[in-house]
C-alpha cells in the first residue's frame, strides 16, 4: 500500500466519531470530547503514513473494517489516557514503607477524610469565627505543632524544599551560611542543598572534611558577612568510620557566642523515637528544639506521615520574619493540607499515632502479625490455584529516611515461569501491583500493603497468574 492510497482510506474525523464502536464513550463522555481524541488518532496516522510506517496499525488501509476497528481502539486509549484519574491508586507491595515513587505516607483515614471535607466545601481557612474578620491559615496548625514540638512559634509551608529555600531567603539573602562539607545533601529529583542556598540568595560557607568537622571549622569560617550556621540532617546517607561532628547543642553554644542562629533541617524529622522499634535513632523535632535550634524544619509527609508539607518550628521573632517573607505567599499550603496535616497531629497528641497513622502502623508491625498475614494470603491463593510459598525478608524505611535501616519480614513468594512478566501484569492491572522480582519470584511484603487492601490484592494476583 502506498501512502497516497492510506491517506485516501483513512474517514474523516467525523466519520470516525460516529462510528458505532465509539457509540458508549459518546454517551459517557460527550461527542465532542470523542471528536478530539478521534482527531489526534488520525493526525498520528498520517504521521505514520508520510514516515512510511506500514506496519503501524494506525497507518493501515482504514477502509478495511478490521483497520477502523483498529483506529477506534486507539481512540478509546486516548480517552483513556485523558480521563483515568490520576495519580491512579497502587498497592505497594514492595516493602519501602516511604516509597517517594509512590507517594511517600499513605495518611490516616481520618486524615484523609478531614482533607476530602475541607477541600469539598467552605472553610474557616482564613476567616476569624468569633470576629467575624480576615484571619490566617498559618495560625490553624500552630498550636498543635508548638504542643508537640515544644516550640514556641511554628509554620507550615508546602514542602521541607520550600521550608530550607523560606528560611535561607529570610534570614541570610546575601549572606554567608556555614555548613559542614558532610553535609552538602542531594535529595531525590536532583535537589541539592548548595542549589537551594544559591536560589535563596546565600552564600554558601562549607567548612570541614566530607567525613571530619570540629567546632573549631565552624568558628573559624565565621566573619562580619556570616548569616547563619546550617546543621544538614544526612538524612538518605550515612558516613561511617573515621568520623566527626558537632552537636547541635555546641553548635547553638556557637552560634549565641557570635550572634548567628543556627537552623537544623533534619529533612524526615520524627515526634516518635524510632530506636523503639528496632531502628537507628531518627532526629526528633523535640530533641532539635531543646537543644536550642532557632529553627528547625521537617517533612509532613515522611515520618510524621501526614501530607506533603514543610515544617518549620522556633523562635517567635523568626518565624515572624518567615511570616512576613514574600515567599511565603508562594510557599503556603491549601486547605486540604492543612486539614489533613491537623487531623495527623491530633493522632500523635493523643499518643495514637503507632495505631492510626499508617507509616507507624508499618513501623511498629510485629513479625508474627506479618507471618500471620502472609500465610492467609497463600492459603488463599493456593484455593485458587496459585503456587506461593513464604520467605524471610526486609522491609526499608525508605523515602530519605533512616539510610540502610530494615526491618524483619515474611514475604510472599508467587512462583512462576517468568516472574518479570507476571510483576508487569501486576503493574497493569485495574488495581495495579507494584511488587519486587527477586530469586525468580515475584515477592509481595505485607508490612506495606494496607489491610484495607488485602481482597484487592489477592484479586489483582488470581488475574494475573491466571
Amino acid at each position: 500500500m502506498n501512502p497516497a492510497s492510506g491517506f485516501r482510506g483513512l474517514p474523516a474525523v467525523h466519520a470516525l466519531a460516529d462510528d458505532a464502536r465509539l457509540a458508549t464513550a459518546r454517551e459517557r463522555q460527550g461527542r465532542a470530547l470523542v471528536v478530539d481524541a478521534s482527531r489526534l488518532v488520525l493526525e498520528e496516522a498520517r504521521v505514520a503514513l508520510r514516515a512510511g510506517r506500514e506496519s503501524d496499525p494506525d497507518a493501515a488501509d482504514a477502509g478495511d473494517q478490521t483497520d477502523v476497528a483498529l483506529l477506534c481502539a486507539a481512540v478509546l486509549r486516548r480517552l483513556s489516557d485523558w480521563l483515568e484519574p490520576r495519580p491512579r491508586v497502587v498497592i505497594n507491595a514492595t516493602g519501602v514503607i516511604l516509597h517517594t515513587n509512590l507517594g511517600r505516607a499513605p495518611v490516616s483515614a481520618v486524615a484523609a477524610e478531614a482533607m476530602r471535607a475541607a477541600a469539598a466545601g467552605y472553610s474557616d481557612l482564613e476567616y476569624d469565627l468569633p470576629s467575624g474578620r480576615r484571619g490566617s491559615r498559618h495560625d490553624l496548625v500552630t498550636p498543635l505543632l508548638c504542643q508537640l514540638s515544644g516550640a514556641p512559634a511554628a509554620l507550615v509551608v508546602n514542602n521541607n524544599a520550600g521550608a530550607t529555600l523560606l528560611v535561607l531567603s529570610a534570614l541570610a539573602q546575601g549572606r554567608g551560611v556555614v555548613v559542614s562539607r558532610g553535609q552538602l545533601v542531594e535529595i531525590g529529583g536532583g535537589y541539592r542543598i548548595p542549589d537551594v542556598m544559591a536560589a535563596g540568595g546565600a552564600r554558601l560557607v562549607e567548612v570541614g572534611t566530607t567525613n571530619r568537622t570540629r567546632i573549631s571549622d565552624y568558628r573559624a569560617a565565621i566573619d562580619a558577612e556570616t548569616g547563619l550556621i546550617l546543621r544538614v540532617h544526612t538524612s538518605n546517607y550515612r558516613i561511617v568510620g573515621f568520623t566527626e561532628t558537632p552537636s547541635l547543642e555546641a553548635l547553638v553554644s556557637l552560634g549565641r557566642e557570635q550572634g548567628l542562629p543556627v537552623v537544623d533541617d533534619l529533612g524526615s524529622g520524627s515526634f516518635l523515637d524510632s530506636s523503639a522499634y528496632g531502628l537507628a535513632p531518627e532526629p526528633m523535632v523535640q530533641a532539635s528544639v531543646t537543644a536550642g535550634a532557632e529553627l528547625v524544619t521537617f517533612s509532613g509527609d515522611k515520618l510524621l506521615g501526614g501530607p506533603q508539607a514543610g515544617i518549620i518550628v522556633g523562635q517567635p521573632e523568626a518565624v515572624a520574619r518567615l511570616r512576613r517573607h514574600p515567599l511565603t505567599r508562594a510557599l503556603r499550603p491549601g486547605k486540604d493540607v492543612l486539614a489533613g496535616l491537623h487531623a495527623t497531629l491530633v493522632h500523635y497528641a493523643r499518643g495514637e499515632a503507632t495505631r492510626e497513622v499508617p507509616v507507624w502502623r508499618m513501623i511498629s508491625a510485629t513479625q508474627l502479625d506479618l507471618a500471620a498475614r502472609a500465610e492467609a494470603w497463600r492459603v488463599r491463593l493456593a484455593d485458587r490455584g496459585v503456587a506461593a510459598e513464604l520467605r524471610p525478608g526486609q522491609s526499608a524505611v525508605g523515602g530519605g529516611s533512616l539510610p540502610g535501616e530494615t526491618l524483619p519480614s515474611t514475604l510472599l513468594a508467587i512462583l512462576d515461569a517468568h516472574p518479570d512478566r507476571l510483576a508487569a501484569r501486576l503493574r497493569g492491572g485495574q488495581m495495579p501491583v507494584v511488587a519486587l522480582v527477586e530469586s525468580g519470584a515475584v515477592l509481595l511484603d505485607p508490612r506495606t500493603v494496607l489491610p484495607e487492601q488485602d481482597e484487592l490484592l489477592l484479586a489483582a494476583l488470581v488475574v494475573a497468574a491466571g
